[in-house]
């Protein structure tokens, strides 16, 4: 009888976590931008629903954490509201860390040095939540770049994504190279920023994603060519961006709002060149 119950239960988040990817995928996956600001909210109270209903659930946790994360930074301008949209894919995001791995959950808040120590214990198995608890990391601390303690978080963030790098590459078509490169593109040189090094990333990124991801073209023009002023590989970046085809599994949506922004840099490209 416990065997039998057990199983149900597997079944149970099984079903659960694969109807919230099955959510993130539905938004991922249009080209409407309208559709999706009208109806994405309708998925993040289901997401909400089915977390209170399996609350220890990691696949769940860090599929609501996702939902959350694509919504604000898509939609949401008012800062307050997109504070508290980050507060919550954070929030999902650290309860998956805690449960899958406890040690580095507990040194999150700690100091840097026992922090980076307990990253090395991670292992591939566990990427997907140590890559899951960085992206909602770094959404929240850029909405709170005004809150000093925040800010300081990043070298924190900066190891967390290495550590990714190292354990897994390729993981998420190259999102952890995403992530590095706007890291290290925060801030000019001469200001401690190494803006070379996230060039590194920047490239891999491109190179990961076969050139499908285009928001990785929007973010290295935006971040290093802009930072270092070179406009020739900012506008042949954001041109290509603007000519591509937006439609590729997981990546049309970031790609037509990529192909909005890119059209919106180039047209300021003058006034900051």
């Amino acid at each position: 009888m416990i065997v039998g119950l057990v199983g149900c239960a597997a079944l149970t988040r099984s079903a659960t976590s694969g109807l919230a990817e099955d959510f993130y995928r539905a938004i991922a996956d249009q080209d409407d931008m309208q559709t999706v600001r009208d109806g994405a909210p309708a998925y993040l109270l289901a997401v909400d629903g089915l977390i209170e209903g399996d609350p220890q659930d990691t696949e769940l946790l860090l599929a609501g954490a996702r939902l959350y994360g694509a919504y604000a930074s898509a939609f949401v301008e008012d800062p307050a509201r997109g504070q508290r949209m980050w507060d919550r894919a954070l929030g999902y995001a650290r309860r998956a860390l805690c449960l899958d791995l406890p040690r580095v959950c507990e040194r999150t808040r700690g100091p840097f040095d026992p922090f980076v120590e307990s990253l090395q214990s991670v292992r591939s198995r566990d990427v997907n939540t140590l890559y899951g608890f960085g992206a909602a990391w770094s959404g929240w601390v850029q909405v709170h770049a005004e809150d000093w303690g925040a800010v300081a978080e990043v070298p924190k963030l900066e190891a967390l994504m290495e550590r990714v790098v190292t354990l897994d590459d390729a993981h998420d078509g190259g999102g952890a190279h995403l992530y590095l490169g706007v890291l290290y593109t925060q801030r000019p040189a001469s200001l401690g920023g190494r803006p070379e090094r996230g060039r590194e990333h920047f490239e891999r990124a491109v190179e990961l994603s076969e050139g499908r991801n285009l928001m990785a073209k929007v973010y290295y023009a935006r971040q290093y060519a802009r930072l270092v002023f070179d406009r020739p590989l900012h506008d042949r970046l954001l041109r290509e961006v603007v000519e591509a085809n937006p439609a590729a599994p997981g990546l049309t949506l970031s790609n037509t709002l990529a192909q909005e922004q890119a059209r919106e840099l180039l047209a300021g490209a003058d006034d900051y060149f």
